[in-house]
């Protein structure tokens, strides 16, 4: 099961950002050619388990910037009193076009709180627009904040034994390396990883894993950044590659 609290630790491959919230930087694409650079890859991680909000149009809403499928994620802010506010999403799973997620009646003292039942992977967009006098115009002006909904999978770790053999993306592994290893994940595809309130994107640098009924094999080094033992349950969700 996905623990929330975060871990200190320190390591020379980690930086934390220097802020919280739902986005995510950058990880180390995958070295082309023989992967021989000696510059050391940085792991950019992030506090996945905070509070992200947003407010505009008469409207505010708050929820946690990381979700898990098949968990309930709850959203809560302050509309007009009696108005129904239908909380959309939108990203790569609805075609990027918002869709209607759940909706609640704000209280009379404009409060209000719904449950969205993840049902689907992915990184979101969210916003909260009042369906009173709803128009195109009103909705666009609607307050908008960023989630990530991940799929619980299990993790293993491997690199020791290996280091200076090329993966089957052809990169080189050494201990430094930032990355993981999917069966069927295109070679530099971007995926978030969540463990212990902790949040990282990591390219797909090699293929596997076959066993342990893992889905995922991490670098030593990008373990370290998480703080993973060993083998563990974590949220991961493959994102849009960047043009």
């Amino acid at each position: 099961m996905l623990a929330v609290g975060g871990l200190a630790l320190a390591t020379p491959a980690v930086v934390w950002a220097s802020s919280g919230g739902a986005g995510f930087g950058s990880a180390p694409a995958p070295s082309s050619g023989s992967g021989s650079s000696s510059t050391t890859p940085t792991a950019t991680v992030r506090r996945g388990n905070v509070t992200v909000s947003a407010s505009g149009n008469g409207i505010s809403v708050a929820t946690k910037a990381s979700a898990l499928l098949r968990r309930p994620l709850q959203f809560s802010g302050k509309a007009s009193p009696g108005h129904t506010v239908e909380i959309e999403r939108r990203g790569r799973e609805t075609g990027y076009t918002w869709a209607p997620t759940t909706h609640a009646v704000a209280g009379s003292d404009g409060s209000f709180t719904a449950t969205w039942p993840v049902n689907h992977i992915g990184q979101f967009a969210i916003r909260a627009v009042d369906e009173r006098g709803r128009t195109a115009q009103a909705a666009a002006a609607s307050p908008t904040l960023t989630i990530t909904a991940y799929r619980p999978s299990i993790a293993t770790i491997y690199g020791p034994g290996m280091w200076g053999n090329k993966t089957a993306c052809g990169k080189v592994l050494r201990r430094s390396t930032i990355g993981l290893a999917n069966r069927t994940l295109p070679c530099g595809t971007p995926v978030a990883v969540y463990w212990h309130g902790r949040t990282l994107v990591v390219p797909v640098i090699d293929r596997g894993p076959y066993a342990n009924g893992a889905d995922w094999d991490v670098t030593v080094a990008t373990a370290n950044a998480l703080g993973m033992p060993g083998t563990e349950t974590v949220g991961a969700v493959s994102l849009p590659r960047s043009s």
